[in-house]
């Protein structure tokens, strides 16, 4: 399970009532639980208070969003030497009625981050099973593709791609923080930025303060700067976009139409996620 989608439409959680105690001593069967099942990088929040209660990142967690009421205690509870045949009983609480949120952040190893177009979608198609649409065209990815890479080994990392970031989207812009949340789950970010980019330099820094500007914290992942599409440029052009790229970060030229370096970005990546 990957999404939220099968809860969409279902609003209202209802839980069943409990059974009346009756003769013989015999008290009344509990009321049936309502379990949700939810993909891991759930995170259940108080509607009214938007506090987090909850974050589900392990298989088979359980945890109990809204309690049921309290059976009540029979006549028999009250039985005492003066008293053998009482004719009162305590009624049962009434279940809670809450609005809960149900958020769900993408786990990874390493998270896609980029600009719409950038070849974030191609390579995962390339390098994992994930077989998310690409078309040339922003916005092409309008939720999270997760996908599982196979390393060296019989070993293997996750690796998410989150819908392109555009500038100003820590404030809504485009999809803006709808997506921007996920990136919050990924051990390691791949900054991607396309060859043919005008300046890389400075579309590399816009997606750093928008990172910054929606979380600081963000800023704390190791990340790694990915020039794809260089199958578009020459080596002697290749060698002139080297020299004017970010000093802070170490980066790697790739392809995924040729799959020129992929196996070398692997190799950084698995690097990073194993040492950080």
């Amino acid at each position: 399970m990957w999404t939220l989608l099968h809860l969409k439409y279902r609003k209202h959680v209802i839980a069943s009532n409990a059974e009346n105690g009756s003769g013989n001593q015999k008290t009344g069967a509990d009321g049936q639980d309502v379990i949700l099942e939810v993909p891991l990088g759930t995170v259940i929040k108080d509607a009214d208070s938007n506090e987090i209660q909850c974050e589900i990142t392990n298989h088979d967690q359980k945890y109990v969003a809204v309690k049921g009421g309290r059976g009540g205690r029979g006549n028999m509870h009250f039985k005492s030497a003066t008293n053998q045949a009482p004719r009162y009983a305590q009624p049962g609480e009434p279940g809670k009625e809450e609005w809960k949120i149900l958020e769900l952040k993408v786990l990874a190893d390493v998270g896609l981050v980029g600009f719409p177009n950038a070849g974030k979608s191609t390579l995962l198609s390339v390098v994992t099973a994930a077989k998310p649409k690409i078309a040339n065209y922003p916005f092409t990815t309008l939720k999270p593709n997760l996908g599982i890479v196979s390393y060296r080994n019989g070993r293997s990392f996750v690796m998410a791609d989150i819908p392109g970031i555009i500038e100003k989207a820590h404030q809504g812009k485009g999809l803006g923080i709808r997506f921007l949340r996920h990136i919050e789950r990924n051990s390691v970010l791949l900054f991607i930025v396309s060859a043919d980019s005008d300046n890389i330099k400075s579309e590399y820094k816009t997606l750093l303060y928008e990172l910054k500007m929606y979380s600081p914290e963000l800023l704390d992942k190791p990340r790694f700067l990915g020039i794809s599409k260089c199958d578009l440029i020459d080596d002697e052009l290749e060698k002139m976009i080297a020299e004017d790229l970010p000093e802070d970060i170490a980066y790697l030229f790739f392809s995924s139409a040729t799959q020129y370096n992929i196996d070398l970005l692997k190799d950084r990546l698995w690097e990073i996620i194993t040492t950080s």
